[in-house]
């Protein structure tokens, strides 16, 4: 066995971390891909400006420099192309020359080589049921029969004008059957998404940046700040002499002479299985309780000076399943961290305390009386402490005008400036202190030992007095150059902590079969609203989320309603799901990205879903659709621009009196302006929030319940496995009771604070010889 220690170059310069080559596209033929850029180029068209007869034409080119023929393209014709231009000029601080603009809008995502490469990646990811109703739909779209059936027209849907490709997209999206809806959201989604990616010129024109301007003076100030960058040392695991096999069954095909290599084999008090939230809370306890600690991650490190990364780079490094996880009818798109430190490395350091009413439902509705103690309460408190959680550097751009309860949003910052909007694709200045800048170094310097790049495939078990046992874990661990080769661990107890998603896949695979696990699933399903400026707002600029308003949080008196937070900014994440009325909507709303803020609706989801294996695959799957109850409490929070189907933006209109010289509008015009937005309230209430919603959801809670009985849950109070004797655990936001209407960080370290704590105080008994006896 060997150590590698991670080099983390110059804290004041930026590495960019390379994208990986797309996998071979070969799950569809030349006919369907042929199909899938066409709708792709539907969802984000290029567009060209026309002239009359007689006057000037304005301009746009191909990539390849030549003129543009229709080839699907959509005709705007001048007057209108000015008209835009125009209010570009007169909401952008700097904005794109006339020129600059027409080849924006020309800008075809098919012919850009990094949009179709990342395609592929994309859907390389979906679950095989998804991409084969994909497959079906791309495969009949390039007949005569199919294309009439889905368009009504007798042409293959590439043989289709622009202006009829949109036509078609656009009675998709409202059919009254659910399931084209839901086809029409999908690859809407998937080709605005990947557009907003991969277009060199929306990064150009837009005001984005993949890395902070000031990138080098944050990580400066940050380094004279705060501790440097930990430099981890994770364990490889050399190629060993293979060994012959021997017997009849030695070559697995009958080959006695196949070659084998032996298990590497390891011993510690505790193996933990995951590096986040959860996982590096119980590695810090544990170590500095003085026991032999091994973390072991699937997914690996990046030093700060490689981070942030380009969104699609991101993808692949930083987040569970290529970046996105849809449920099986794709109403909700979730986000999970996949890196080391897992989802405290990519979320967006809100560390909001789990909320009293909450914890006095899980104390007498859920019989876990534990939670509304003052032990439990020092296990908050101290979370919090650890990671320097403060609301001092924040601003609250609050509201006051409305009456309505608001609060400044306390961050895990170290009690610093946390000024970061790009914490979603990684911390480049080290602020942020998630688990992997604090929690699992501090583990490191208590003699916690690490391996990155590790696939536990089943957890180990062995016969014990009173039933079984879990004696540790078996999987395949990195060799030089991310090869791996097969690893057992040997321990005294194992914490799973691979998060909601991954942590009852591996009980499964391990043979547990208490029908709990994967079920009670709880996401956090949010809707988004957005607002446009007629000025530069940089989005970009400052914390991710700085406040919250709770006026709202309890719409049933039971708990369940909805917060009103601002999110972050990072533009894949907002254009993704942004109710474009047409592709030249969708466009201009693109390019004047540096002048929208968006904020998100997130509800204390009453009603569940679960979480499965593929059966073809084994990858996660989530059967979860916000049910009625839940989508009418996000809907309170939605006003101005929903990002909602079939719903206009309010608009606010321009004062007209006198009085508008001053700033000052008449009472008359108050009145109208009232009223106008009554009726818009009264329509938005009639159109509803429908399944086919862009939903997403960034919290995942639940899979794992604790519960004061076995038929209940998967893990009893103090975080161990029902139906296991002895020595197996859960320690991560899978555990919670029910959702928590905050975002859920805090209350996870806290609550694997309180587990960790009764596994060292278990671990010290068996060493003297008892066994434990933890009461709440």
């Amino acid at each position: 066995m060997s150590a590698q220690t991670n080099n983390n170059h110059t804290p004041h310069s930026h590495t960019v971390v390379p994208i990986s080559d797309p996998p071979p596209a070969t799950f569809f033929d030349d006919t369907q891909w042929r199909v899938l850029y066409t709708l792709m180029d539907t969802v984000v068209p290029p567009i060209v400006a026309t002239a009359a007869s007689g006057e000037e034409v304005v301009v746009a080119v191909n990539s390849d420099g030549n003129s543009p023929a229709d080839n699907g393209r959509q005709s705007l014709s001048k007057e209108v192309f000015e008209s835009h231009y125009q209010k570009l000029q007169s909401c952008m601080v700097t904005p794109p020359s006339r020129e600059a603009f027409a080849a924006y809008l020309s800008e075809k995502p098919s012919e850009i080589q990094d949009f179709r490469n990342h395609l592929v990646r994309t859907l390389s990811t979906i679950s095989p049921d998804a991409r084969k109703q994909l497959g079906a739909v791309t495969y009949l779209l390039g007949t005569t029969f199919g294309s009439y059936a889905l368009t009504g027209h007798t042409k293959p849907f590439y043989e289709l004008d622009g202006e009829a490709r949109e036509s078609v997209l656009r009675s998709w999206r409202g059919s009254c059957i659910t399931a084209i809806r839901g086809m029409a959201k999908s690859l809407t989604s998937i080709g605005t998404k990947t557009w907003i990616q991969t277009s060199p010129l929306f990064r150009e024109l837009s005001g984005y940046v993949d890395v902070p301007e000031d990138y080098a003076e944050k990580a400066a100030a940050a380094a004279a700040e705060r501790p440097p960058p930990p430099e981890y040392i994770f364990k490889q695991f050399p190629a060993a002499a293979s060994e012959s096999s021997e017997g009849d069954g030695g070559g697995g095909d009958g080959d006695g002479g196949k070659q084998a290599q032996a298990a590497v084999v390891l011993d510690t008090d505790v193996v933990i299985v995951g590096s986040g939230c959860g996982g590096g809370v119980c590695a810090r306890v544990l170590a500095e309780a003085g026991h032999r600690v091994l973390v072991v991650e699937k997914g690996y490190y990046f030093p700060p000076s490689q981070l942030p990364m380009r969104s699609d780079t991101a993808e692949t490094n930083l987040f569970l399943n290529r970046g996105v996880i849809s449920t099986d009818d794709n109403s909700v798109s979730a986000v999970a961290g996949g890196t080391w430190g897992g989802g405290g490395s990519v979320n967006w350091g809100v560390s909001l305390k789990t909320p009293g009413y909450v914890l006095d439902d899980w104390a007498a509705n859920r019989g876990l009386g534990f939670f509304s103690t003052p032990k439990f309460q020092e296990s908050l408190d101290r979370v919090c402490d650890f990671m320097g959680v403060s609301d001092e550097h924040v601003l609250l751009d609050g509201a006051a005008k409305l009456g309505w309860r608001a609060k400044v949003t306390p961050h895990n910052s170290g009690r610093g400036d946390h000024h970061c909007g790009h914490c979603h694709l990684g911390c480049g200045s080290g602020a942020k202190q998630g688990p992997a800048v604090s929690w699992l170094p501090a583990a490191a310097r208590a003699g916690a030992e690490f391996v990155e790049g590790f696939e536990v495939e089943r957890i180990d078990f062995e016969n014990f007095a009173s039933g079984k046992k879990a004696s540790g874990v078996s999987g395949n661990g990195p060799l030089h150059e991310r090869t791996v080769r097969e690893v057992k661990i040997r321990a005294k107890r194992v914490i799973v902590a691979g998060g909601t998603f991954s942590s009852p896949l591996l009980l499964q695979r391990s043979g547990l079969g208490n029908p709990q696990i994967g079920r009670n699933l709880y996401l956090h399903p949010v809707n988004m609203l957005g607002a446009f400026w007629n000025e530069d707002v940089n989005p970009m600029d400052g914390c991710a989320i700085s406040s919250v308003c709770t006026a709202f949080e309890d719409l049933d008196g039971q708990g369940h309603g909805v917060k009103l937070e601002g999110t972050c900014m990072v533009p894949y994440l907002i254009y993704s799901a942004y109710p474009a009325t047409s592709g030249l909507d969708f466009k201009l709303k693109a390019l004047r990205y540096r002048n929208l803020n968006t904020f998100i609706c997130i509800p204390r989801d009453r009603d569940t879903g679960r979480v499965y294996a593929d059966p073809q695959t084994g990858q996660t799957r989530v059967a979860y659709t916000p049910s009625a109850f839940d989508r009418a409490h996000v809907l309170e929070g939605i006003e101005i621009q929903p990002f909602l189907p079939n719903v206009p933006p309010f608009i606010v209109s321009a004062p007209t009196s006198t009085l508008a010289t001053n700033n000052v509008t008449s009472d008359k015009e108050n009145e109208t302006e009232d009223e106008r937005f009554e009726a818009w309230i009264r329509h938005l209430r009639r159109v509803g929030n429908p399944i086919t919603a862009p939903w997403a959801c960034a919290h995942q809670m639940g899979s794992c319940r604790m519960s004061r009985k076995e038929e209940d849950g998967v893990v009893d109070p103090w975080g161990k496995v029902w139906g296991v004797a002895e020595g197996l655990y859960v320690a991560d936001a899978s555990v919670l009771p029910s959702a928590t209407g905050v975002n859920p960080m805090v209350t996870t370290m806290a609550v694997a604070d309180w587990i960790a704590r009764g596994v060292a105080e278990d671990l010290e008994a068996l060493r003297k010889g008892a066994r434990g006896n933890r009461v709440e």
